[in-house]
């Protein structure tokens, strides 16, 4: 196994929109979805294994990485990714409304929709990441998961 890889995940509780049970589990899952397998190699990095604290302070997020003689944050502004998120979680809340009764067609339709929007955030966060952190295609989605998640709020 490579080291160029995350080996814990840690989240600022402070930074987090306010989440119930539901929305705890669901960030749970994606650190474990992440840390299960991931390609991460920080610029100038020794080769890891890294460990990431993810904070939101203002409009931008924060990526703290550390390992073997590498400590830097890496800051994101969040501004790129509203579009997205904001499309991904309304199609996501549709598909679950449709995994309720609608034909399979409309939940394939949606299914689909959902991962396009998923593979579109990926690959603005690959972007966003370049000359910073390189990463492969399924860990930018993996962490484009856990952003979304972070985001995620408590039903009201």
């Amino acid at each position: 196994m490579s080291e160029a890889r995350l080996a814990a995940v840690v989240i600022d509780a402070a930074s987090l929109a306010p989440g119930g049970p539901e929305v705890e589990q669901e960030r749970e899952i994606a650190i474990a979805d992440l840390l299960e397998a991931n390609s991460f190699a920080p610029a100038g990095g020794e080769g890891g294994p890294y460990r990431l604290r993810i904070a939101r302070e203002d409009n931008r997020l924060v990526l703290e990485v550390s390992g073997p003689g590498y400590n830097r944050a890496h800051g994101l502004s969040l501004t790129p990714f509203r579009g997205v998120i904001r499309d991904y979680f309304m199609v996501c809340d549709s598909y679950f409304d449709a995994v309720r009764g609608s034909s399979p067609q409309q939940i394939e339709a949606l299914d689909m929709g959902r991962r396009g929007l998923h593979n579109e955030g990926s690959e603005l966060l690959r972007e966003r990441l370049a000359g910073k952190i390189d990463t492969d295609h399924d860990t930018a989605r993996r962490l484009f998961t856990l952003i979304c998640a972070l985001h995620r709020r408590a039903p009201q």
